[in-house]
């Protein structure tokens, strides 16, 4: 998943959500180099990530992806995800999206001294452009894509990837509606565990 999921499924905790966003961009002790409910968002993050990677509907998006986009199918279905929550946001959550994101990048600025310094470049532009609200145009996934393409190590194409979605756009809603339940339901039971940890 990405970004946009990732704030959803930190379930309005402001601890949580830091470990969280940070969770790709910290290894080592984090027990004792974060707070304990930041810690708990890191290792849900990693959870997220396991659970999505090896979930049979992501597998099944990721196999009409495949024959054009390769190894990137994996990035690529996640920003997919992110679209369709952002385009669906009202079905899933009460506070508009433009608000939402605007507090998520409010609650990463407070705790920015103690952050990575490498999650903070990034967050400077998921900030400037704001990445959470445009997630759900296309205009916006072709801006997003077009960035990681410019910064992959092979020929990705993921330049052309929001005109796939257009043209999958239904098949691969379903996906996500299929998968995104399982999602919230398996993050809720793994955040539990985690603070009783």
């Amino acid at each position: 998943m990405n970004f946009l999921a990732h704030a959803y499924l930190s379930f309005g905790d402001p601890k949580v959500l830091v470990g969280n966003f940070i969770g790709d961009f910290v290894r080592g002790d984090i027990e004792n180099t974060y707070d304990k409910d930041i810690v708990a968002g890191i290792k849900l993050h990693w959870n997220i990530d396991k659970f999505t990677d090896s979930h049979p509907v992501v597998k099944e998006a990721q196999a009409i992806l495949r024959p054009e986009y390769g190894r990137y199918s994996m990035v690529i279905t996640d920003m997919y995800f992110d679209y369709f929550l952002a385009r669906y946001w009202k079905n899933y959550h009460h506070i508009p999206l433009d608000q939402f994101a605007e507090d998520v990048y409010n609650t990463i600025d407070e705790y920015g001294d103690t952050l990575p310094e490498k999650f903070l470049q990034t967050f400077g532009y998921m900030k400037y452009y704001n990445w959470l609200a445009g997630y759900g145009e296309l205009d916006g996934i072709r801006r997003a894509m077009t960035g990681m393409a410019k910064r992959a190590t092979f020929n990705s194409k993921m330049e052309t990837a929001h005109v796939f979605l257009d043209e999958h756009h239904e098949y691969l809603k379903v996906h996500f509606g299929d998968f995104f339940e399982d999602m919230v339901a398996f993050s809720k039971k793994t955040l539990a565990e985690l603070r009783n940890t």
